[in-house]
C-alpha cells in the first residue's frame, strides 16, 4: 500500500499529464509523464456526445525499480535539418 488516503485495491491517477513516450517508435513504450490515456480505450460515449467513457479501468500495478527516465514532455521537439 502506497498511501493511507486510497483504499486497498484502488489506484488513483491524476489527469493532465502530457503523453511522453520513452521510445516514440514503439507502440507500447513506457509513458514517462503518467498520461492516463495509455491505460484506457479511445472510444466516445456516443456518436452525439463523444465524451470520454473511461472514468474507471481495471489495471495491474508493478513496482518500478529501475532508474527513472527523464521527463521530456515540456522540451521542444527535435527538428531534422532539411525537412519540409
Amino acid at each position: 500500500r502506497f498511501s493511507e488516503d486510497v483504499r486497498p485495491g484502488v489506484v488513483q491517477l491524476a489527469t493532465g499529464a502530457w503523453y511522453d513516450p520513452e521510445n516514440p517508435a514503439e507502440a507500447k513504450s513506457l509513458d514517462k509523464h503518467g498520461n492516463p490515456n495509455v491505460l484506457t480505450i479511445d472510444k466516445g460515449t456516443s456518436q452525439l456526445g463523444q465524451g470520454p467513457i473511461a472514468h474507471s479501468a481495471l489495471v495491474e500495478i508493478d513496482k518500478f525499480e529501475d532508474n527513472l527516465p527523464e521527463v521530456t514532455a515540456h522540451k521542444p521537439p527535435t527538428f531534422i535539418d532539411g525537412a519540409n
